[in-house]
């Protein structure tokens, strides 16, 4: 059983929803409009707990999951959502020994999900160009893990000025210029590693696709988007909210061919207009 202790972050939420989070410390205690809730009675409790301040206030009791932590979390850059992270995962295909080249740390929401996903035996090593975003990217990081993980390196820089002698099973990007990267990926990744950009407009998307495609190095690029939609369900009520979680960003995925191999041909007939006036016919 999951019991709170002291340095632990706790999640409370009340009737409404809301939520507030706090850290565990002996002999605190935590005020709100309404009473105080003293820590040291949370201490021990299991996840799930009802606690309530002395005003009579009650709140449910959690310890945070990654996605309540990354939102909550201090911020230099914007972050990648929970939705993105979980889909970089899901088609980037990464697991327990894999050993990852991530470019654009921000404020390290994208780390934290990578080096949970890769585990003990497998590495992340990142770069991040502005020196402000990697401050705040290992202090998140370190806060969630409560250590810095010894199987991550960040360094400070522009990835593509790096001399990279490892290889890599995927590289991830999440970058304004990713297309600049297209050929320094094409070298640290293995045949077959998965290499993924996370981009926020279509013509960043289209030059990344462009470039991944003139670079011969890769299959043809995959892109698409993630929406999320909650739904309100009361007794027979049920309908969609009003609110949703539409574009945040677009993801292109392309996995690194064998050296010296030239992928078949992709069959398809452009659309009217979108390699301009010169158009080939086929």
């Amino acid at each position: 059983m999951s019991e709170f202790k002291v340095g632990d972050r706790v999640q409370l939420t009340d009737a409404k929803g809301k939520m507030h989070t706090i850290t565990l410390q002996l002999n605190q205690e935590w005020h709100t409009h309404n009473g105080w809730l003293v820590h040291n009675e949370v201490v021990g409790l299991p996840e799930g707990s009802v606690v309530e301040t002395t005003g009579g206030l009650k709140f449910l009791a959690f310890k945070p999951l990654l996605a309540d932590y990354v939102l909550a979390m201090p911020r230099g850059a914007t972050i990648v959502y929970p939705k993105d992270a979980a889909m970089i995962l899901g088609l980037a295909d990464i697991a327990p020994g894999v050993s990852v080249l991530e470019a654009g740390v921000g404020s390290g929401a994208l780390s934290i999900s990578l080096l949970r996903a890769v585990g003990s035996s497998g590495t992340v090593d990142s770069f991040e160009k502005r020196e402000e975003f990697a401050t705040i990217a290992t202090k998140n990081v370190n806060q969630y893990f409560g250590e810095n993980p010894s199987n991550w390196n960040l360094e400070l820089g522009a990835v593509q000025d790096f001399e990279h002698v490892k290889q890599y099973d995927r590289v991830v990007l999440d970058m304004l210029a990713p297309w600049e990267c297209i050929d320094m990926a094409s070298k640290v990744l293995v045949p077959g590693g998965v290499f993924i950009a996370y981009v926020a407009t279509t013509t960043q998307l289209s030059q990344t696709a462009e470039a991944i495609k003139a670079s011969a190095c890769f299959t043809e690029p995959e892109s698409s988007e993630t929406i999320v939609r909650g739904w309100h369900h009361e007794g027979l009520a049920v309908r969609p909210q009003h609110r949703m979680i539409a574009h945040t960003a677009f993801l292109i995925m392309a996995r690194r061919l064998a050296p010296n191999t030239i992928a078949p041909a992709r069959r398809r007939r452009p659309s009217k207009g979108a390699y301009g006036t010169n158009e080939i016919e086929s």
